[in-house]
């Protein structure tokens, strides 16, 4: 049982701007489904602004950004992607509320895993130093390994958001209660650090509620793929109240 009250949605809209940039019509309006998510509950938005600009563009982060500070302060805003791409000139120029540090590839169609320590700790250090002293909260993208965590901590993460890909791929499987239980240590492991603990991708409606259930204290997931897709069929109001449902399932 998770030791929240609740846990936060934060709607990933990478995938309506990667419709809207099949077309030069400006439409899904990457804006406008940020104002109905949050109308309808959401509690942040996040986006990830790879360097090729095949979904999000450097605009809409600023125009998310100046939408949230104006007609929703409370919300959060997370910007993700590779600190060593073009993360850091959207942290220095917006200072989000927090920012996810993702060691994802160029030409990776999606993150497919997390950072890796020690080999990572000594690059990342000064940035996550840098983005604290701006006053932005990082997290990073890490696979569900428990050995990992006290390492993430002491780069100088706020929290790590962990990678379930692997959860959600295992599940109806015999593996199911392993994997499951591999996040749970992980978490565990995190807390145990000084560590919040988010997570996120291929989360969905279907598998949701199983994952808060199990999983101690997840402040946020973050949700894109499956949140769109449900969106295109009951509307982005009725899909983030059917994972706003979800969540409360899970308390």
């Amino acid at each position: 049982m998770s030791l929240l009250k609740s846990t936060a949605l934060s709607v990933n809209l990478n995938k309506v701007a990667l419709v809207r940039n099949t077309r030069p019509l400006g439409i899904p309006s990457v804006l406008f489904a940020a104002a109905l998510c949050l109308d309808a509950g959401a509690h942040g938005i996040t986006v990830h602004p790879r360097p090729d600009e095949r979904h999000i563009r450097p605009q809409d982060v600023r125009d998310l950004a100046a939408l949230l500070r104006k007609d929703w302060p409370k919300a959060e805003f997370n910007i993700e992607g590779n600190p060593f791409h073009n993360l850091m000139e959207f942290v220095r120029e917006l200072r989000p509320h927090q920012a996810t540090f993702v060691p994802d590839s160029e030409t990776q169609s999606t993150s497919d895993h997390g950072w890796s320590f020690p080999e990572d700790a000594e690059r990342l250090r000064p940035l996550i130093a840098e983005t604290r002293a701006l006053g932005v909260r990082v997290s990073l993208f890490m696979d569900p390994n428990p050995d990992m965590m006290a390492a993430a901590k002491a780069v100088g993460a706020d929290r790590v958001e962990l990678y379930t890909e692997g959860y959600a791929a295992s599940r109806d499987t015999p593996k199911a209660d392993a994997v499951l239980r591999l996040y749970v240590d992980a978490a565990r492991a995190a807390h145990a650090a000084g560590l919040e603990v988010n997570a996120g991708h291929d989360l969905s409606r279907d598998n949701l509620t199983e994952f808060l259930r199990v999983v101690p204290a997840v402040r946020e997931v973050s949700i894109g793929h499956a949140f769109v897709a449900d969106s295109l069929e009951l509307g982005y109001t009725a899909a983030t109240r059917e994972y706003l449902q979800r969540i409360a399932e899970a308390q």
